[in-house]
């Protein structure tokens, strides 16, 4: 369930067929329940002692916003493929450049996750850093595969 609203978090709309006009306020509210929500997933299954956590919930911080970034890649590429959708006038030259701008935004997230493996082994023990990393990674692919399931294929 999380994750669904995450998704619909991320894009900013539920599937494309359903009407975009949620107010800011409420999305905000969705994205404060999700932040909230991970951070105690992290919290329960980390076991951090004090000294740990003072050195990694900075990081965490940090690489939540760096995420947020790429989120907010991923959202408006997926509005603009909901606005030809809707009006179905997605023309091949559109279509070539949603790939090109969706492969830039996958290399980019796979060099900031990559970027933080050093930082977060800086903070943590090894098998702590790896067990972090393993909840970010599912995390993460409980949202992808949320979103694709919410943006129909290409017609």
């Amino acid at each position: 369930m999380t994750a669904v609203l995450a998704a619909a978090m991320l894009v900013g709309f539920a599937p494309l067929s359903a009407a975009q006009d949620q107010p800011a306020n409420n999305m905000e509210s969705v994205h404060a329940k999700l932040k909230t929500d991970k951070q105690w997933i992290v919290t329960q299954y980390m076991h951090l002692t004090p000294a740990e956590a003072k050195k990694f919930w900075p990081v965490y911080e940090a690489y939540q916003q760096d995420l947020a970034k790429i989120d907010q890649r991923l959202r408006q590429l997926l509005q603009s493929y909901a606005a030809d959708y809707r009006t179905q006038s997605l023309s091949d030259d559109k279509a070539q450049q949603l790939l090109d701008a969706w492969i830039a935004i996958e290399n980019d997230d796979a060099t900031r996750r990559a970027s933080y493996v050093p930082k977060v082994l800086q903070a943590l023990p090894p098998k702590k850093a790896a067990r972090y990393l393993q909840i970010e990674n599912e995390y993460r692919i409980l949202l992808k595969y949320d979103l694709a399931a919410l943006v129909p294929l290409v017609p």
